[in-house]
């Protein structure tokens, strides 16, 4: 019985095409597209934005469950609603026990409390992206005075092996 051959992959898009003599000639290849300089943009059927905004929760239909504004103590309300999740799902087990048939609405609240801690989580992302990469630069900067030191003591040792080795042959040669 014979089986039917098929690629599992789609053949590579004819673009391949213009980079086939970028070995000999890096210039033959084409420039890079231009920069996106309208705010929107479509990719997959869907129209995204260049701004990075996170949307707020009455955009998208959720009930906020802690303070509007800009001064927000993430540190108190993330503590605040971890509690009240933990609180709706001890009440979530007592609603299972006692009354099966009620449990829906305990678990929208769950599900409210999530997307709640999930969107102010979310809007920690741009300071932890930043906390990120003063730690990486940091990293970078220490491992380059590490190697800027290392070269100073090997290049040390190596005058101290050429006045030796100088030293050495000055003393055959007298």
């Amino acid at each position: 019985m014979a089986m039917a051959t098929s690629s599992s992959y789609p053949p590579p898009p004819p673009y391949y095409r213009l980079y086939k003599d970028y070995l000999e000639d890096p210039k033959s290849a084409p420039e890079p597209p231009p920069p996106i300089h309208d705010a929107t943009y479509p990719l997959f059927g869907a129209t995204y934005t260049t701004d990075v905004v996170l949307p707020s929760l009455e955009d998208q239909g959720v009930r906020q469950l802690y303070p509007k504004g800009p001064n927000i103590d993430f540190k108190k309300e993330l503590q605040s609603l971890n509690r009240e999740l933990q609180l709706h799902i001890l009440e979530l087990a007592d609603v299972l026990v006692e009354r099966p048939s009620q449990y829906a609405r305990r678990v929208e609240d769950i599900s409210l409390i999530f997307k709640n801690l999930h969107h102010l989580l979310n809007s920690l992302r741009p300071h932890q992206a930043r906390a990120t990469l003063i730690h990486i630069l940091e990293c970078q900067i220490q491992r380059r005075k590490q190697a800027i030191e290392d070269i100073k003591r090997r290049r040390e040792e190596a005058q101290r092996l050429l006045k030796e080795s100088l030293q050495t042959l000055d003393g055959h040669q007298a």
